[in-house]
């Protein structure tokens, strides 16, 4: 539905030119979101998606077992939007102590957002509030090595940036001067706290992620912040139990629509539309994250029938089967550590595995062997190809 813009436009002066940049009105939108039958339906269909995704944690054996690799391929995803060539299997290479295919830099960013991702929920399970410090925090652990460490980890930018262009004048988009950002995180901050809000925590999620990318109060990294942001507001506010739902993935296959209808929001106060294509976001994300967890489980199942009848060296077989489900590409010394296994029974127990096909060696070396569960990456590698 289109209205007026959603802020004002101010004249400043960047890179030495004259342009305009974006100060948003502050949440909730005004005038109110018009709530259709279609939207209605969309957001109650999305609703019921995520609830069966967090329902699904109750049927794992182990509440985190796919959290290990689904924060890994969201890493994945969502730094590729920002340009990286890291795939799953390279992040988990690299973890392994293991060079990557690619450049250094793309997959060390890609574990920092690992990293940055896993304070942030470390935080909230603590009890600390999903504020500003908080986003600052995460921010410094996104940049805090490799590309970007030297753009103001950790604290909000002092000078003006822009989204689109070689410069101000011929931008896209130009966010809101630095020296309004207390203003605009502050009426965030409210809005992200409101106790008493009528908003359900999914109409929340929408509205803040579009408010901090509009604000964008970072230097670098504010795309991969505001995509976390949404995850962790449905977490802090109880709607998911275990952060299995990312839109990385989503975003990344309707790019052009994500960015077209985020600029509406500004100019034509579309709130509707970008709902609609949010709900559309969480019902296939939540949707597709279900069908996966099912088609890991059988996974496991079928696989654990066969070790079953391997008879005696079975039990030891189990266990290092057992820390593949979790760490689908791993060394025998890091799996005999997790298992508390000797290396001599996992690296019998590993070529019980290889011939029954459910693991393949991929270094072809003699020393520092890496183990990958073919199939459980092939599932999870679904989607990050890049394209």
């Amino acid at each position: 539905m289109k209205r007026k813009t959603t802020g004002q436009y101010v004249t400043i002066s960047a890179a030495g030119e004259s342009c305009k940049a974006f100060i948003p009105d502050p949440l909730p939108p005004k005038p109110a979101i018009v709530w259709d039958d279609r939207l209605l339906e969309q957001q109650h269909a999305a609703a019921i998606s995520l609830g069966r995704l967090d329902g699904i944690t109750s049927l794992l054996p182990e509440p985190t077992l796919l959290l290990y690799s689904y924060i890994r391929k969201e890493a994945v995803l969502s730094s590729q939007i920002e340009g990286t060539q890291s795939s799953l299997s390279d992040l988990l290479a690299f973890e392994n102590n293991e060079s990557p295919g690619v450049p250094l830099e793309d997959v060390r960013e890609v574990s920092n957002y690992v990293e940055a991702m896993e304070h942030g929920l470390k935080r909230l399970r603590g009890g600390f509030p999903l504020c500003m410090r908080l986003i600052r925090e995460i921010h410094g652990v996104l940049l805090k090595k490799g590309r970007g460490s030297g753009k103001q980890p950790g604290e909000f930018r002092t000078s003006q940036n822009w989204i689109g262009g070689s410069r101000p004048g011929n931008a896209r988009y130009v966010p809101p001067p630095h020296h309004v950002l207390p203003d605009c995180l502050g009426n965030l901050e409210k809005f992200l706290q409101e106790e008493h809000s009528s908003a359900p925590a999914l109409i929340k999620a929408a509205l803040a992620h579009v408010q901090f990318e509009t604000i964008h109060p970072f230097l670098d990294g504010n795309g991969r912040v505001g995509r976390l942001l949404i995850t962790f507001l449905l977490c802090s506010h109880g709607a998911l139990s275990q952060p299995l739902l990312y839109l990385s993935l989503f975003f990344k296959k309707n790019r052009d629509t994500y960015y077209d209808l985020l600029q509406k929001t500004r100019t034509e106060g579309d709130w509707e539309a970008w709902l609609s294509f949010f709900f559309q976001g969480i019902k296939e994300t939540s949707d597709s994250a279900v069908s996966t967890a099912n088609r890991l489980l059988k996974l496991f199942s079928t696989d654990r029938h066969r070790i079953h009848e391997l008879g005696k060296p079975a039990a030891s077989v189990l266990r290092v089967h057992q820390v593949l489900e979790t760490t689908p590409l791993a060394s025998g010394l890091r799996i005999a550590s997790m298992t508390k296994l000797t290396p001599a029974t996992v690296y019998k127990s590993l070529d019980h595995l290889e011939r029954l096909g459910i693991v393949h060696e991929t270094t072809g070396g003699q020393r520092n062997r890496l183990f990958a569960y073919d199939k459980y990456l092939k599932i999870l590698n679904e989607g990050t190809e890049n394209k």
